[in-house]
Parts: structure tokens; C-alpha cells; sequence
């Protein structure tokens, strides 16, 4: 079964921590062992995993990305956010986490984050849990 996870951005680039939530839809499902699918339902945003002890990561990686992929007069894109649709690219928008006693498997600094590149918006993101 798919459950949906709505999130609301408040910035252009902003990268938001939704690991406890997806968590939450694992722990609800009662798997002990097997996969978690987060897929990002949009083309202007990503998802993906990484620190998640000191916040300045994600602002690193947010800056980071601003800068390797700017709005530029060169897109010829008609909405004017083509750089939020490289960014997506670059980043991905699924991930496959493993589920093993009950929880995801994450590193002890690895935290799920969904990346907004054409905010502020209302998003949705898809969680498929299955068991072994």
C-alpha cells in the first residue's frame, strides 16, 4: 500500500528533515525487515539522505546547489524554474531504505531529507513499506 506525506516549503531551496515521519508511517506498518520507497511526486524537488546531526549540512548542500545550478537567462524553459528541474535531476527524487527490526536503517548521522528546489509549496511525497 502507498501513503502520502504531505509537506509545506518555506523557502525556494530549502531542505526539510523527514525522517521521524516516514519513520512514524514504518512503524505504523509493523515490518520488521524490508524496504522503504520514498518517492518525490514532483519535478522540481528531490529527495535524499545525509547528516542530520548539524544543520549547517543542509544548508551547505542547499547553498551548494544554488550555486552549481543558478537561474540563468541561458534556460529556455517558460515557467522560469528550470534550475529546480537540473537540481531534481542531480538529486534524485527516490530512495530505498532498508526497514530492519522495525526501523529504518539509517547511519548514526544519516537523516532522510526532502529537497525543495521552487518553493514555497505544498508537496506530496509517496512511502511504500514492504516486508521480507
Amino acid at each position: 500500500m502507498i501513503q502520502y506525506l504531505t509537506l509545506k516549503s518555506r523557502e525556494r531551496t530549502e531542505l526539510i528533515d523527514i525522517t521521524a515521519r516516514v519513520q512514524d508511517l514504518v512503524a505504523a506498518a509493523m515490518v520488521g525487515s524490508g524496504t522503504c520507497d520514498v518517492f518525490v511526486l514532483h519535478t522540481t524537488a528531490g529527495v535524499t539522505v545525509n547528516e542530520g546531526a548539524d544543520p549547517a549540512v543542509k544548508r551547505d548542500i542547499a547553498k551548494c546547489l544554488d550555486q552549481l545550478v543558478p537561474d540563468a537567462h541561458y534556460f529556455t524553459h517558460a515557467e522560469g524554474n528550470s534550475a529546480a528541474h537540473v537540481k531534481s535531476t542531480l538529486v534524485g527524487t527516490c530512495q530505498r531504505l532498508l526497514i530492519d527490526r522495525g526501523k529504518l536503517l539509517l547511519g548514526t548521522w544519516q537523516a532522510l531529507y526532502f529537497c525543495e528546489f521552487d518553493g514555497p509549496r505544498e508537496r506530496r511525497v509517496a512511502v511504500r513499506i514492504s516486508g521480507d
